[in-house]
């Protein structure tokens, strides 16, 4: 039987989790912010309204912000992922078959046969989301992952779906395509959607029903897999191969500009801790690592300097002492006094499995203890991010990313949980 796909979308997942603890908060304009509190990452319905765009710098708006009483968030990551986790955790009970997206997105494969219509299916798979997280989602439903997300994007924007629109229905295909724009097509990004303007294709259903050796021409393999799944054949499968990423980066601006050496050994020893623990995450090692670091360029009346390095491993690492000790070696070689830095960072690469790690030749093996690692993973997973460090990272980080406007942690941490008042 033809499989069906689900994709659970959490409706403006940021701004959401930030009206879970501020019920008072729904129906009001709020934004949540970028890192250092730059740019709008994250918008309700109503500040939608307002006319602010993604990505608008937030320094641009403080007139509008006073005006319309908007609720100004700084990102909180800890307490996204949390909820991000707990919603995905409801959905893997409720279906087998999930592959997550990103941090607020999810496919699922639908069973064949159920007591209920589909739609009946995914209104109660919203409900209990709902009730067990407090998170809102909207569910589309398709035969291809590609019309599931068109029929995702129909649920969340015309109320009168209440949520979840299913797409299988052949008469409501052509219909919904027709009034779907390129540019919001998953897959064709801004360039290709120029492209498809240029020769007088606008919406999803004339993408559908272009030439097959034309799209393949113009938009590659990849295009041609978007036009199959638009005529409902599925072609996008689940990646769940062991391949594993060529690179990982730990790094962000500094809240305020740094110039003394102490302080940029914390901030690399605080970013060379989160790299390797998204290598254990990933069982995988490391055998090199770049540090650098940065001024601001954006500041032309004071001096520049920009500067990197590669350290190598004696073998293959994901334990964070030796890759502590090798970042901060790099720092040694390429700081230099009288700079005021506003950026710097670790990026692991020559990163293979943990499993068969290529030992030295020559060197004896070197002793690192997994069972540590392990047992400062557990605790950081179940008790928040540093609660166990290095103590090499610091503990007041002076030089940590500006959040003004951060709300608190309020499910990974035991000194910021809320509170419960008896009326």
């Amino acid at each position: 039987m033809k499989k069906v796909f689900a994709l659970v979308d959490c409706n403006n997942f940021y701004v959401s989790c930030e009206r879970l603890f501020r019920p008072e908060l729904i129906g009001c304009p709020v934004v949540v912010l970028s890192n250092n509190d730059g740019c709008i990452i994250a918008r309700s319905n109503e500040a939608k309204e307002l006319g602010i765009a993604m990505g608008t710098p937030f320094f641009k708006i403080q007139s509008l912000i006073k005006r319309h009483k908007i609720k100004v968030f700084s990102s909180n990551y800890a307490l996204y992922g949390d909820l991000s986790n707990r919603v995905m955790d409801i959905l893997q009970k409720w279906e087998p078959e999930v592959e997550i997206y990103s941090i607020d997105e999810a496919f699922m494969t639908l069973p064949p046969s159920r007591v209920c219509s589909l739609t009946e299916y995914a209104q109660q798979l919203k409900n209990r989301v709902l009730q067990c997280v407090g998170i809102p989602v909207s569910v589309g439903i398709a035969s291809t992952k590609t019309l599931a997300k068109i029929a995702n994007r129909i649920a969340k924007k015309n109320g009168y779906y209440k949520g979840v629109f299913d797409l299988t229905d052949n008469e409501n295909i052509d219909t919904a395509l027709q009034a779907t724009r390129v540019e919001d097509v998953w897959g064709i990004g801004r360039r290709y959607a120029q492209k498809l303007n240029n020769h007088g294709i606008y919406d999803a259903l004339q993408l559908k029903g272009v030439n097959d050796k034309w799209v393949r021409k113009h938009l590659t393999i990849s295009g041609l897999r978007t036009v199959m799944e638009l005529r409902g054949i599925s072609c996008i499968v689940s990646d769940n191969s062991q391949s594993h990423r060529k690179s990982i980066v730990s790094s962000r601006s500094f809240g305020r500009e740094v110039s003394s050496s102490a302080d940029l050994k914390e901030a690399i020893s605080s970013y060379a801790s989160i790299a390797a623990q998204k290598l254990r995450s990933q069982k995988l090692a490391a055998g090199f690592i770049h540090v650098f670091l940065t001024t601001n360029q954006f500041k032309g009346d004071q001096p520049q300097y920009s500067k990197s390095m590669m350290v190598s491993l004696p073998q293959p690492s994901s334990y964070t002492p030796t890759i502590i000790k090798s970042a901060l070696h790099g720092l040694d070689q390429i700081y230099k006094d009288g700079y005021h830095y506003k950026k710097a960072g670790v990026m692991l690469t020559g990163i293979s499995s943990g499993k068969h790690k290529q030992l030295s030749l020559f060197g004896s093996a070197i002793k690192e203890s997994n069972c540590l690692m392990n047992a400062v993973d557990y605790i950081n997973s179940k008790w928040g991010r540093n609660t166990m460090q290095s103590a090499s990272a610091g503990f007041a980080k002076p030089w940590s990313m500006q959040q003004s406007f951060k709300s608190p942690s309020y499910t990974t941490s035991w000194q910021e949980l809320p509170l419960v008042k008896a009326s």
